[in-house]
């Protein structure tokens, strides 16, 4: 009986399972679950802060000791103190990118990269007004050299795009109506030499009483008429391109000329030839165009819209459109008055200094009118460095030789030699110009842990 009451009424213990033992098992894991974390955490912050140490270049923290605005130092770390909760999970915090960093450099080392600073400076916003432009030669320059004297041509010492100075000889006319001309002044003064002696015969006649005051004025009537046509004649002459020394050389048949040389009228470039040798031109013909080409016209064509900007004296530029960095000053000279109707535009006229020449007649340009606008924020533009889609600039620590701060800066519109800039930065503050770049190198390597 005892035996089956121990094995009835008292459960066997040996096959009961124990409680105790699978709690002791779940804390033992969850106690290396949390030292592991906390190791971890520890090793990753230790590595943080020897590597900025070693690099020379720190992260920019708040008077509070806090990360400042940009420093994701703890960032990936959730439930780090100092986070907002959720953030870490949705991974919003600003990139490794995105820090503001300072950059360390002994005097040495700033000596090697050449830094040099500028002040940032406030100055009236200046926009532009861009338009195509032909180049076309000073119209109030250009000479018309005409044949004076019908002939045929029988040299010509000049070609099309010769230089040439005031003077020198264009062309040979051999010309049969010049010669007449010439034996018609010679005819003339024979003539006036008599009527010169008759009128002298007269005047001692009518002194000895044997000639009547009548005849007197008679003979002295004919003598002044005909020296007016002799002098009709020289004029002629020299209208005809004989110089003055040559028609007072003019004293008998055996100095006449059949040839007429044809005379550069001024300095410049010979910018049209119309004649050949053997050809016949008449009294008149345009033979060649002479222009002075230290001065040209830029010729654009000026919208509606900006007739109230850009007017007479205004500064223009001149860009080269076959040279991107070639670009000249000019005034606006001129205006049309009169607007096409089909393009709603109207003339503009630039004259430009072109002593070197680089301007040529027919040659496209870019004409760009400067206009004035509100104050804004100026930087020289060897400042602003890129950093992926960011633009930086970097300002000296205040009271730190060596020591500079990358800061974030947004951009507007740039114009020669400088940037706009819209924030980031104030008038008055310095940024660095020359070296701006190597100092982005340090931050490049800064961040990338080099």
């Amino acid at each position: 009986m005892d035996q089956d009451k121990d094995v009835r009424g008292e459960p066997d213990r040996r096959h009961t399972p124990r409680p105790w033992l699978g709690r002791r098992a779940v804390r033992g894991l969850l106690v290396m679950l949390v030292l592991g974390a906390v190791l971890a955490v520890g090793v990753m912050w230790g590595e943080l802060r020897g590597s900025n140490r070693a690099s020379g270049t720190k992260m920019a923290t708040t008077p509070q000791g806090g990360p400042a605005a940009g420093d994701n130092r703890g960032a990936a770390m959730p439930g780090m103190p100092g986070m907002a909760p959720g953030k870490a999970q949705q991974g919003g915090g600003p990139s490794s990118d995105e820090q503001m960093v300072e950059v360390s450099l002994t005097p040495e080392a700033a000596e090697r990269a050449g830094i040099k600073t500028a002040v940032v400076r406030s100055g009236a916003s200046v926009s532009a007004i861009t338009v195509p432009g032909t180049v076309m030669s000073n119209a109030y320059r250009d000479t018309k050299v005409n044949a004076l004297v019908g002939g045929i041509v029988r040299q010509v010492s000049v070609e099309l795009g010769s230089p040439v100075e005031s003077g020198q000889p264009l062309a040979v006319i051999f010309s049969i109506e010049l010669a007449e001309a010439q034996m018609k002044y010679l005819s003339m003064r024979a003539m006036l030499e008599a009527d010169h002696q008759k009128l002298v015969r007269t005047e001692k006649l009518v002194g000895l009483g044997a000639a009547s005051r009548q005849e007197l004025e008679e003979v002295t009537a004919t003598h002044a008429s005909r020296a007016t046509e002799v002098a009709a004649a020289r004029q002629r002459l020299l209208l005809f391109g004989l110089s003055p020394d040559q028609v007072a050389q003019l004293r008998d048949a055996s100095h006449v000329v059949s040839e007429v040389t044809v005379h550069a009228p001024g300095d410049g470039v010979v910018i049209a030839r119309a004649v050949n040798p053997g050809q016949v031109v008449p009294s008149g013909q345009e033979l060649f165009m002479v222009t002075d080409l230290k001065t040209v016209w830029v010729i654009g064509d000026l919208y509606e819209k900006d007739f109230a900007t850009v007017r007479v004296g205004s500064p223009a530029t001149v860009m080269v459109t076959s040279a991107s960095d070639r670009q000249l000053r000019g005034r606006v000279a001129y205006i049309d008055p009169r607007v096409d109707p089909a393009t709603r535009t109207a003339k503009v006229r630039i004259e430009v200094p072109n002593v070197s020449g680089d301007l040529r007649l027919g040659m496209f340009v870019n004409v760009s009118f400067e206009t004035g606008g509100p104050r804004m924020t100026l930087v020289p533009r060897s400042a602003v460095q890129s950093i992926g889609d960011r633009s930086v600039v970097y300002v000296p620590a205040d009271g730190e030789e060596g020591r500079f701060i990358e800061r974030t800066v947004k951009l507007g519109r740039a114009t020669g030699d400088v940037v706009e800039v819209l924030a980031g930065v104030k008038p008055g503050e310095r940024v660095v110009t020359d070296g701006s770049f190597f100092l982005r190198a340090e931050a490049t390597r800064t961040r990338s842990g080099g």
